[in-house]
């Protein structure tokens, strides 16, 4: 009879060791995706941010600029192409990530060539408007760089989490996946030439 009863106490601890060891870790996953998913919000709010800046820019740009419409063109599409592309965390992969890169990189670009057209125009330059909204841009391109490096280390957390064994196996029974990181864009390891 007491060796009925220690062994039953054996076994009901063995099953609420597992039952707190699954509740924990699966705890732990929600956690620590759900702490991707907040990072995720910051960088795309700093991309908000950005994109809320531009038809300010180029409405001052434009009022100097006129005959430069191409180029205001481009940046219009580009702002119209990011605004487009909405990617929630469940949607987050590899794929989405480089499409999501690709217009982001896309719209930099635009505004670099919107940036070098006030070189031409010195009233332009000179205009507190342009310059403030400048300011307010090259802060905004600084802040989506640390939200990005952010994620990077937040979503490097969650996957080194989910990926150890045996919470893989728990990771893979209730569809926690890996998130993909920001990567530099192509050509970013070489150090731009500066010729005089």
């Amino acid at each position: 009879m007491k060796k009925s009863y220690i062994i039953l106490i054996v076994i009901v601890a063995v099953i609420l060791c597992i039952f707190f060891w699954f509740k924990g870790t699966y705890n732990n996953m929600v956690n620590t995706r759900e702490n991707v998913a907040a990072q995720w919000s910051n960088v795309e709010n700093q991309y908000q941010r950005r994109l809320d800046l531009i038809p300010n820019l180029v409405s001052t740009v434009k009022g100097y600029a006129a005959h430069e419409e191409n180029t205001l063109t481009e940046v219009i599409n580009a702002r119209a192409k990011a605004t487009q592309m909405q990617i929630s965390i469940d949607q987050l992969d590899e794929t989405t990530l480089k499409k999501l890169n690709n217009v982001q990189s896309e719209l930099s670009s635009a505004l670099s060539r919107l940036m070098a057209i006030s070189e031409n125009y010195p009233n332009l330059k000179a205009n507190q408007n342009f310059l403030d909204l400048q300011a307010q841009l090259e802060g905004t391109e600084n802040r989506i760089a640390v939200e990005r490096r952010k994620f990077n280390d937040v979503a490097r957390n969650y996957n080194s989490y989910i990926r150890q064994f045996p919470r893989n196996i728990l990771a893979g029974m209730f569809g926690f996946t890996p998130k993909p990181y920001f990567e530099a864009n192509a050509g970013a390891e070489n150090a731009p030439k500066v010729e005089f």
